[in-house]
């Protein structure tokens, strides 16, 4: 099962702080996770799409959205931090 987590303004926008999956066969990569996401949950997940707005995580590490996917990784989509 793949974990995916949202976080700060995307889980408010989403409506969800996170969920399980079942990878799907065809999702391989980051990219068509959110593709996925988009087409099963609606167009209002398209906010993922926006690499200005939304980084990446897998397993804790920043990634980009051709990172591959095997199904068992915890999926992290958050905006990113400033601070002072």
């Amino acid at each position: 099962m793949l974990t995916i987590n949202y976080f700060a303004s995307l889980r408010e926008e989403l409506g969800s702080g996170g969920e399980t999956l079942t990878l799907p066969e065809q999702v391989t990569d980051v990219a068509r996770l959110i593709d996925h996401l988009v087409q099963t949950k609606g167009e209002s997940w398209s906010a993922l799409k926006d690499s200005s707005r939304v980084l990446i995580a897998v397993d804790q590490v920043i990634v980009d959205r051709g990172h591959r996917l095997h199904g068992t990784e915890e999926v992290a989509f958050f905006p990113p931090m400033t601070g002072g």
